[in-house]
Formats: C-alpha cells, sequence, structure tokens
C-alpha cells in the first residue's frame, strides 16, 4: 500500500469545487481510495463561522463559567452554545465538553476547529459527512473518505479517524472466520476506514504545513466478510451509558 499526499491544494472557500481540485492535481486509478481533511470539506460547505453567530443562552454560560473555574482562566459563553448546537447529546459538561454530533461521532467540543480559519473564529465539521463524501465518490469515480482528528479515552495525543465514507464499507467483519489455531473468532471488527484515516493522516500533516488530501494505492484487503458500521448504538455502547450516570467531581 502506498499513500500520497496530493500536492498543491490551495487555500479552500466557500462554493469552492473539491473534487475538480483533486482531479486536477492527481491522475487517479480504479482501485485508489481518495482521503480528504474535513477541515476543507466544512470550508467549501461555508461551515466557518464567527463566534457572535452564536449568542450564549443560560446553558452555555453555565458551562463556561464552571469551566472557566476549572481552568483558572476565562471561557468564552458563545463558543460552548456552538457546541451545544451542534449536538445531539452532551456526555460531559466538565472538565471538557464531550458531546455526540449529528451524524453520530462522539468527540470533543463536537469537533468544532479554531485552527486554520483564516477569516472567521470557529470552523464546525461538515452536516453529512458521509453524504459529501458520496458526492465526491461519485465525481471522482473512486471511494472517498473524510477525515478528522480526535483523542482516544486512556491514550494520549491524536489520531486520524473517519467521519464519513462512500464506495467501501467502513470495516472488515471477522466475526465467523478462524485463526491460526484454527479457533473461530467471534467479536473482530476491524474498521479499515479509520485506519486509512491514520495511514493518511501521517503524509497529510498537521498546523501550517498540511496536505488535506491523499491517496491510498494498491491496498489488498482480506476477502472476508464487510460491515458499514463504525459509529456503536447507544444500546451496545456501555461507556456511553455509563457516562450517562456520571458527574465531574473535580475543583
Amino acid at each position: 500500500m502506498n499513500v500520497t499526499a496530493v500536492p498543491d491544494v490551495p487555500e479552500i472557500r466557500a462554493g469552492d469545487d473539491l473534487a475538480g481540485m483533486v482531479a486536477d492535481r492527481v491522475d487517479l486509478d480504479p482501485d485508489d481510495i481518495v482521503c480528504v481533511a474535513s477541515t476543507i470539506v466544512s470550508k467549501a460547505e461555508g461551515r466557518a463561522y464567527d463566534l457572535d453567530d452564536f449568542p450564549a443562552g443560560p446553558r452555555a454560560t453555565e458551562i463556561a463559567n464552571r469551566l472557566g473555574d476549572l481552568a483558572g482562566e476565562e471561557k468564552d459563553p458563545r463558543f460552548a452554545q456552538a457546541v451545544l448546537e451542534e449536538s445531539t447529546e452532551l456526555l460531559m459538561d466538565a472538565p471538557f465538553l464531550l458531546t455526540e454530533t449529528r451524524f453520530g461521532h462522539v468527540c470533543v467540543n463536537a469537533g468544532i476547529d479554531r485552527s486554520n480559519v483564516p477569516d472567521n473564529d470557529i470552523l464546525l465539521l461538515p452536516k453529512h459527512p458521509s453524504r459529501t463524501a458520496r458526492e465526491l465518490a461519485d465525481a471522482l469515480g473512486v471511494p472517498v473518505i473524510l477525515t478528522d482528528t480526535c483523542g482516544r479515552p486512556f491514550r494520549f495525543g491524536q489520531r486520524g479517524v473517519a467521519i464519513g465514507w462512500a464506495g467501501m464499507d467502513a470495516s472488515l467483519d471477522w466475526r465467523g472466520a478462524h485463526d491460526r489455531d484454527g479457533r473461530e473468532m467471534g467479536v473482530t471488527v476491524e474498521s479499515v476506514v479509520d485506519e486509512l484515516a491514520a495511514a493518511t493522516n501521517l503524509v497529510a500533516g498537521e498546523g501550517a504545513g498540511g496536505t488535506p488530501v491523499s491517496v491510498v494505492r494498491d491496498l489488498s484487503l482480506d476477502e472476508v466478510g464487510t460491515s458499514d458500521n463504525l459509529f456503536r448504538d447507544v444500546e451496545g455502547d456501555f461507556v456511553r451509558q455509563a457516562l450517562r450516570e456520571w458527574s465531574y467531581a473535580g475543583d
């Protein structure tokens, strides 16, 4: 497998044709997979805003005041309001905001970014990542994965994850296959789109030197079952169930 960054992608503005920009810069093979950072998708979709677009309500003000007390610095309640408006569930309100986005992704601050937004204060995640991935896949003729970076429980640092995909299944389902000792596997589902998002993040980069589009080439996948599930259902998400009963008691 080879992962290559697409060169010379310009600063993206609202309304830009992402598929056209990619097609102009790389000759794609039918088996390629294009991975696109959600940042430029959001910019093309006009998802950059100023904090003044989110006047704070009482709940956001309460959250910002508490987080400010915990951190020892002032927190902007308008940012908390933006997080609330982009979320379907607030799983933690201290010592940080952990939320479920409108498309099922659980992350800090609803994935709202405050970096690399040259003309605005904040950048929201794409509204419908898998729908956008489908539009890009149809235009480019290859599978497309929309990526973002987020942290994981019990781990330090961030890594790339998929938040939308089209043209391929999300996972390889190894349940029912056998290991080298002949034992049947009963739980293993390999999240291929997350693995590819993490791989492409290594060549995409972070900060000022990022290259937001990458091409995965010569990927060979095992012939096992597949699954298009990525986000856990609440009924089987025991961590989320526990968080609903938990509250932060720190000072």
